[in-house]
């Protein structure tokens, strides 16, 4: 599903959900079409600019697999910084961020494969205070592995836990923002 409400290409976006949306509402820190996981919508125009354009930083923990095992010299390499190319083919040093290995995650729907995966994978958290275009994608292609299932599972304390697909769960304005950790909203 595209994380919008619009496309010139007017298949599976947001609008399709079964849910009536207030007028003006919009994604904030969208997924790019491959990725899944938590999606905040708001109709406050402050929020993206509190969230991720601000001084502070806000974290943002992704549940990746990746195709074969991670090293743990690539782990390290992950955690002290990396070297990305970003828009315009220039290249950017990653801030440091937070990367642990974990068990696959139990009930993750995993597209028919046998509980034998081959090859290999690893399932990790990574957790990011910046969101450079692609980033955690291109951040493991950096250290030569492809990324085969991203999903982001928190924004600060503000959790997916057993949200469903294309589930929406409202939360009231002074818990969204705690939640969220920005502290000065008005």
């Amino acid at each position: 599903m595209l994380s919008q409400f619009e496309s010139k290409v007017p298949d599976n976006l947001l609008c399709d959900l079964s849910f009536d949306f207030p007028k003006g509402i919009h994604a904030v820190g969208r997924l790019d079409k491959e990725s899944e996981g938590l999606l905040i919508l708001t109709t406050n125009k402050k929020v993206t600019r509190l969230l991720f354009q601000d001084k502070i930083p806000h974290k943002r923990k992704y549940l990746v697999k990746v195709k074969n095992e991670v090293s743990n010299e690539s782990l390290a390499k992950l955690r002290n910084g990396i070297s990305i190319r970003i828009k315009g083919g220039e290249y950017y040093t990653t801030a440091p961020c937070e990367v642990n290995v974990v068990q696959k995650p139990a009930g993750l729907f995993e597209h028919g494969l046998s509980i034998y995966e081959y090859p290999p994978c690893t399932w990790m958290t990574i957790t990011i205070t910046e969101g450079k275009y692609h980033q955690v994608r291109k951040m493991l292609k950096a250290i030569h592995h492809r990324c085969q299932r991203l999903i982001r599972i928190s924004i600060e304390d503000l959790e997916l836990d057993q949200l469903a697909p294309g589930e929406v769960k409202e939360l009231e304005e002074p818990s969204f923002f705690k939640l969220l950790k920005i502290a000065n909203y008005h």
